[in-house]
């Protein structure tokens, strides 16, 4: 009988232990609604002091991006989406490459053909301190080329907005992960 007991616990505990460790997608996180706004925290990598806030908000015309970043340097950085939303190399190198579902080149983020990544340029001031606004009709937050799970990542450098395939916008200061923002 305590045997019986046992192995009905067993097969409870493993049970729940499969669907608490399944893969959860953005989707079942809202309950098959859409995702409507989300968040990427930036953490420096190493040796660097630049930390900030993403947030992507799902507007009637597409994105709404906006972007607090403080400990740079000023004038202008390198600001993208990254493949992987993984920061835990050192040197944000982890994260990957630019965001390029499409296949398209490198370019800035008005141009027609673009990395979904491509953001442009943030703009530090002389307290070492940026803020971005854009409204983007590319980036997507649900669907199979959603943003969510992917990286932020602020470079050194001055994105050129031509080298390919990244802007010859230099090391990666920053990194932050898009999750689904708490609503």
């Amino acid at each position: 009988m305590n045997s019986i007991r046992y192995w009905k616990g067993f097969i409870a505990f493993v049970f729940l232990a499969t669907v608490l460790a399944a893969p959860v997608h953005a989707e079942e996180m809202t309950d098959g609604e859409a995702v409507d706004r989300a968040v990427a925290v930036l953490h420096p990598t190493e040796g660097n002091q630049t930390t900030g806030t993403v947030i992507f908000t799902a507007v009637a015309d597409g994105v709404q991006i906006e972007a607090t970043v403080e400990g740079l340097e000023p004038g202008k950085h390198g600001f993208h989406i990254h493949v992987l939303g993984d920061c835990t190399a050192p040197d944000g190198t982890s994260a990957g490459g630019h965001y390029n579902p499409d296949g398209h080149p490198h370019a800035g983020p008005d141009q027609d053909k673009r990395h979904m990544g491509d953001l442009g340029n943030l703009e530090a001031n002389q307290m070492g301190r940026a803020h971005y606004v854009r409204l983007d009709d590319y980036v997507a937050l649900n669907g199979p080329k959603s943003i969510v799970g992917r990286a932020v990542i602020v470079h050194a450098g001055e994105d050129d907005l031509t080298t390919q395939p990244t802007g010859n916008a230099g090391g990666r200061l920053a990194c932050g992960v898009i999750g689904i923002a708490n609503p």
